[in-house]
């Protein structure tokens, strides 16, 4: 049975972060096998997965617990499978005027639906020809056997006459 360690990394942002952290999960004998990085407010966040032996784990997250001393801090869990979700998997952009509480409203309606957020992308932009701010999410859903897509795209654009909405399955 495989076994692997979810790893979180926030560091104030420099060059050089990534690798550090390779070569603590290369010399434990691990194997870097997804993860998930940017930059955002000057800081450095980011998730990662790890594959490594169960008898390993605790060897890596002390030597990980050490990158705190050059201000890396990486947190860990460990998890022992990697199933796929039942259901339609799905793609969601919302575009729309930026304003409080949109993400708030929208993960409202998929926590109700029992809809699992896989992954999820945000960011503001000047509106083309306008002073205005415009809201962007991009996410990846995987919905619950009894919804459509449909029945959600509808759901979702009865939040608000100026966020438009799609689906498109991935």
């Amino acid at each position: 049975m495989k076994h692997y360690l979810a790893l979180t990394v926030i560091a104030n942002d420099r060059p050089g972060i990534v690798e550090r952290i390779a070569d603590v999960v290369t010399r434990a004998d691990g194997n870097w096998l997804e993860s998930s990085m940017s930059r955002l407010a000057g800081k450095f966040a980011g998730i990662l997965l790890v594959d490594i032996a169960e008898d390993r784990q605790a060897a890596l997250l002390t030597a990980l617990e050490q990158l705190q001393h050059q201000g890396i801090r990486v947190t860990g869990e460990a998890c022992s499978s990697l199933h796929p979700a039942d259901g339609e998997r799905v793609t969601l952009t919302v575009v729309g005027n930026d304003r409080p509480g949109i993400v708030g409203e929208i993960s409202g309606i998929l926590a109700k639906l029992q809809v699992n957020v896989e992954e999820l992308n945000t960011h503001c932009e000047d509106a083309p020809m306008s002073s205005e701010i415009l809201f962007r999410a991009i996410a990846t859903l995987q919905l619950p056997q009894d919804l459509d897509r449909g029945r959600l795209q509808q759901i979702l654009e009865s939040v608000s006459d100026d966020l438009m909405v799609e689906l498109e399955q991935t």
